[in-house]
């Protein structure tokens, strides 16, 4: 089993991961790392580093060496920046994928590294939110001042 092996997933429509309005073309599975970097806002830099660090698994390449991404990859970038956007550290991300490519024996340990991460977002989430509220505080101080101000 490698990385982009998983579960089916139902059919959703190729959108690029950052929504830049770049939608995947229809029917095409093969893609040059300048198309990913504009799918994805990832650098070139990036995706070569993510496959060297081992994040990304082996990326298919042409006759002259040059990389062809498949619309696995895409969807494997796409865990990977929602994991980024989460905090996740890269070397659990990392460790993540080694257990993907492990196989089906990795279920638990995956499930354990993804339920603690779950964890560690609801908890920023509630800081996120208790913060929020401060702000919100703040900003009906202000509202009321100012409304007072422009009433007197």
């Amino acid at each position: 089993m490698t990385v982009m092996e998983s579960a089916p997933v139902p059919a959703k429509p190729r959108v690029c991961a950052e929504d830049h309005g770049y939608p995947r073309p229809t029917g095409q599975d093969r893609y040059t790392i300048s198309e990913v970097a504009a799918h994805t806002g990832l650098t070139a830099h990036t995706l070569r580093w993510y496959e060297r660090i081992g994040l990304m698994p082996h990326v298919d390449r042409t006759h002259t060496g040059q990389r062809r991404f498949t619309n696995r990859d895409l969807d494997w970038l796409e865990l990977v920046g929602k994991l980024r956007l989460t905090g996740m550290p890269v070397a659990d991300m990392v460790r993540y994928a080694e257990m993907v490519r492990a196989g089906q024996e990795t279920f638990g340990e995956r499930e354990e590294l993804l339920t603690e991460h779950r964890e560690n977002v609801r908890a920023r989430i509630a800081e996120l939110q208790s913060t929020l509220e401060v702000i919100d505080y703040k900003i009906g101080i202000y509202s009321d001042a100012r409304r007072r101000a422009e009433g007197a």
